[in-house]
């Protein structure tokens, strides 16, 4: 009776860890849908004509919150979402490293739009690199109005808190995961 109650309690543990494996990663994802979802309202909050953006753009990639922070060498990362065609299709970190004068930290929110699938796609094989001189427009009243794509991309940011002076070199990195790999590795 001893070793049936202990087969069963190792049973119980296993099958625990394993469901709480499974939800922690559902509920990081589920926390980044739902923090996508706050950002996009407050870009279209600060700029309401980027609501056409995200409606009409053939994709975009939103990242909630960026952390960047520097002492002559800086750093930033994020995570965030992807959606095409307004359908959530996978995940993307963000990585940033930039040497020059930099002191500081601040966090933002970003979103990248897609101009087509070329674009799109170039992100997705972790191609699209933003250099040093590519810019980023804040996100304020009427800023979209007048914007226009360059190499099939247009970025906004917003900035979300702290301080930081910054005249540095550098630029982003993403990696791109789509939801089915994940799944897949998930299952593994």
């Amino acid at each position: 009776m001893k070793k049936i109650s202990s087969i069963l309690m190792a049973i119980f543990l296993i099958a625990t860890t394993v469901v709480s494996t499974s939800t922690q990663a559902q509920t990081k994802q589920e926390k980044l849908v739902t923090n996508s979802k706050e950002s996009k309202a407050a870009f279209i909050k600060a700029d309401k004509l980027m609501n056409s953006l995200f409606k009409d753009s053939y994709a975009y990639a939103i990242f909630s919150s960026i952390g960047k922070g520097g002492f002559g060498i800086g750093g930033a990362t994020g995570n965030g979402v992807v959606y095409e065609k307004n359908e959530l299709t996978g995940t993307a970190n963000m990585v940033q490293v930039s040497i020059g004068f930099q002191f500081g930290g601040q966090a933002y929110r970003e979103v990248i739009f897609f101009e087509n699938e070329e674009s799109l796609e170039k992100f997705k094989n972790n191609q699209l690199k933003f250099a040093a001189q590519a810019s980023a427009v804040a996100a304020t009243e009427g800023a979209s109005a007048n914007v226009k794509y360059q190499e099939g991309v247009l970025v906004f940011t917003q900035q979300k808190g702290g301080l930081m002076y910054e005249a540095s070199i550098g630029g982003q990195k993403f990696t791109y995961k789509d939801l089915e790999e994940k799944e897949e590795e998930e299952d593994n």
